[in-house]
């Protein structure tokens, strides 16, 4: 990705005392991402993206999907807690993740894109990623929000992963939509389709996959949300 930024809403650094988000710029965090990930193709399993055959094959990915869409918006998460790096003098880069599928007319957006390294995996860096999102998402203008109404989250049917995370982050579950994602050649890229047959003339190697829907809105919000989203990331 560059360093310009063409995303709906202003753009700021997110950051507690344990977490900072900071606009994904790829010379600077593209090379310690492909090697904290590369080892590990199974973290893009039930998503449409990856696994990447080297640097520049991400770089090319990121750029083709985050740069040209003023819905999207992708992230380096940097862990606080840790030393200083060469990708950013508050700590290390622990993982991506973003707001995409945006929309400044409805007042909505949603996170993911989510990837956090495995040596961050269950810590305190994803549920403070994903709070720093949200507060800023949905806290109103006079607290420094962006005061959206709507703030969703999708993910595979079969990634519990990813359910059991949004539920835990007060996130509603909607919905189910069926053959929502098609993984092109999805068997040979490790891929983890629905398993029901496709339709005649299909790919063989092409997967489907079903989309679990989930939503946190204002009201959420307002009435405890904020509250149990703070107490996750406290702990």
């Amino acid at each position: 990705m560059s360093a310009t930024i063409n995303f709906s809403f202003p753009v700021r650094q997110l950051s507690n005392e344990r977490v900072k988000l900071t606009p994904f710029v790829s010379v600077l965090h593209a090379s310690a991402f492909f090697a904290q990930t590369s080892a590990y193709p199974e973290l893009y399993a039930h998503m449409t993206f990856g696994p990447f055959a080297d640097e520049g094959h991400l770089v090319d990915n990121l750029a083709a999907f985050w740069d040209a869409d003023p819905g999207r918006m992708l992230y380096a998460v940097i862990d606080k807690t840790q030393p200083p790096s060469a990708e950013d003098e508050s700590g290390a880069l622990a993982g991506v993740m973003g707001y995409l599928n945006t929309s400044a007319a409805n007042l909505s957006t949603e996170i993911g894109y989510v990837v956090t390294s495995p040596a961050f995996q269950r810590t305190h860096v994803t549920s403070n990623a994903i709070g720093l999102l949200l507060q800023y998402a949905l806290e109103p203008g006079s607290a420094g929000g962006l005061g959206l109404r709507r703030v969703q989250w999708q993910c595979s049917s079969l990634n519990e992963a990813s359910q059991r995370t949004a539920a835990r982050m007060r996130f509603r579950r909607e919905g189910v939509l069926r053959w929502d994602r098609v993984f092109p050649r999805g068997r040979t890229l490790g891929k983890k389709g629905h398993g029901r047959d496709l339709p005649p003339g299909a790919n063989a190697d092409d997967l489907g996959r079903d989309t679990v829907m989930y939503s946190l809105c204002w009201d959420d919000w307002e009435q405890g949300a904020r509250e149990a989203v703070q107490a996750i990331m406290n702990r």
